[in-house]
């Protein structure tokens, strides 16, 4: 049975891009009233929020996702504007390649800080809210190195591990309040980030922003008895690669 995602309130944070502007724009189509949140570029953000005004309710809020303060007031603006809040999609990341020795406690932090904290804490300002919707899903993206570990990403790697097992925590201790978590593990999406990291990578065979954007279409259209904890999803080439 597919449920009408019309209406429905979205926080998406990574909306500027890739991932996460394919899925606002999927999700804008189904009439869902959209909040992108966070991010230093306000004007990339902006240019998104304006595009996808054409479709639906749309607001930007450009800040830094490791404020707790911004977030909770990012949350609370977003419920306040729009009645609530059904949807949390955290999609921002960061990636960077470099050998395990080389890697120092800035760069350490700033990744786990991006691909960790940051969705914690923002899942954690807005479940108050969530608790009240009758649709209430969460999806993490993480990531294929959540599974497997790649040479020149051990920072990486780790922040998307430890993504995935909280989400297999939240899950369970969500469960209750009806409160769906969920964590999609892409593999070589073709992003900019992957071509600012990878530039030897071809796009050929690689996944596509909007293959992941319709699988989390299906995870919310699809809120049956049947539930799915995590996604794979799996690239057509084989060689090693970056997500």
């Amino acid at each position: 049975m597919t449920e009408s995602l019309q209406d429905k309130v979205l926080v998406l944070t990574g909306g500027a891009g890739g991932i996460g502007r394919a899925v606002a724009e999927k999700l804008a189509d189904c009439g869902m009233r959209i909040a992108l949140l966070g991010g230093r570029r306000a004007d990339k953000l902006e240019a998104v929020r304006a595009e996808l005004a054409r479709r639906t309710r749309c607001m930007a809020l450009p800040g830094e996702l490791n404020d707790p303060e911004f977030l909770r007031r990012s949350v609370k603006t977003v419920a306040d504007a729009f009645g609530g809040i059904d949807v949390l999609i955290n999609n921002a990341g960061a990636a960077q390649s470099t050998p395990f020795a080389e890697i120092t406690p800035e760069e350490f932090d700033r990744l786990m800080a991006v691909n960790v904290r940051a969705p914690f804490f923002l899942t954690q300002a807005a479940l108050p809210y969530l608790k009240r919707s009758g649709a209430a899903t969460v999806v993490n993206i993480a990531s294929v190195v959540a599974h497997s570990g790649y040479p020149l990403q051990s920072v990486y790697s780790a922040g998307k591990h430890a993504l995935l097992g909280w989400t297999k925590s939240l899950a369970r201790e969500c469960y209750k309040d009806g409160i769906r978590v969920h964590a999609i593990s892409p593999g070589g999406v073709y992003t900019d980030m992957v071509k600012l990291s990878r530039p030897d990578l071809s796009p050929e065979g690689m996944i596509v922003p909007e293959e992941v954007a319709e699988v989390v279409h299906f995870l919310l259209a699809h809120r049956g008895n049947a539930v799915i904890d995590e996604i794979l999803l799996h690239r057509v080439a084989k060689e090693p690669f970056l997500v």
